[in-house]
């Protein structure tokens, strides 16, 4: 298995064989293993069901399989670029900006909240965005969390991308204009911005 491995991470090791994802969650000493155990279970089914609305409405890898009692995830491998290491090399970064932005009205307005939203889990492949990772997504319907969401694409582009950050950002927006309550989550954006800045002077 060790020979497979492409990514570890705090929750999870990832897996790569026969062009099929693995995503194993990681047993956490700290906590009690039956709490753990149960937790684990609970991340693994929420991921699951939700990579498998996603993938009906925007490109995302199709999930195989799940397996709860193992807290194991198998999926499609995307075969493309990882958009942390390629966005700023690419002349058209402002329509594949533009798309990320469709992508998260997409999900939004289907109550479906990312939650790490950075390039580092978007994929280019031809000319679709493939978001990835959903191990931190939720359902909700609140503004506040779809105004979350995008304070945290900005906060990547700026840390990842800081020559195009801006550009990147405003064509995010601009894509995102097709969800339905776009202007009440942009106005949103402004307040949780306005706070984070207030609690960074302290």
């Amino acid at each position: 298995m060790n020979d497979n491995v492409i990514a570890r991470g705090a929750e999870a090791i990832i897996s790569l064989k026969n062009n099929i994802i693995t995503k194993d969650r990681i047993e956490k000493s700290y906590r009690h293993p039956e709490l753990d155990k149960k937790i684990r279970k609970l991340r693994t089914r929420s991921e699951a069901k939700i990579l498998e609305r996603v993938s009906k409405l925007i490109p995302t890898p199709k999930l195989i399989s799940a397996n709860e009692n193992t807290a194991s995830i198998t999926m499609q491998h995307i075969e493309g670029k990882k958009l942390s290491n390629n966005l700023d090399k690419m002349k058209n970064f402002k329509a594949i900006c533009k798309k990320i932005g469709n992508n998260i009205a997409k999900i939004h307005d289907n109550n479906i909240i990312h939650g790490d939203l950075t390039t580092s889990n978007m994929i280019l492949k031809g000319t679709k965005v493939y978001f990835i990772d959903y191990g931190l997504g939720f359902n909700s319907p609140r503004i506040e969390d779809r105004a979350v969401d995008l304070h945290l694409i900005k906060q990547a582009l700026e840390a990842k991308h800081p020559n195009i950050h801006e550009q990147a950002f405003k064509a995010v927006l601009e894509g995102y204009q097709i969800s339905k309550k776009a202007k009440l989550t942009i106005a949103q954006l402004e307040k949780v911005e306005k706070r984070g800045r207030y609690k960074a002077q302290y």
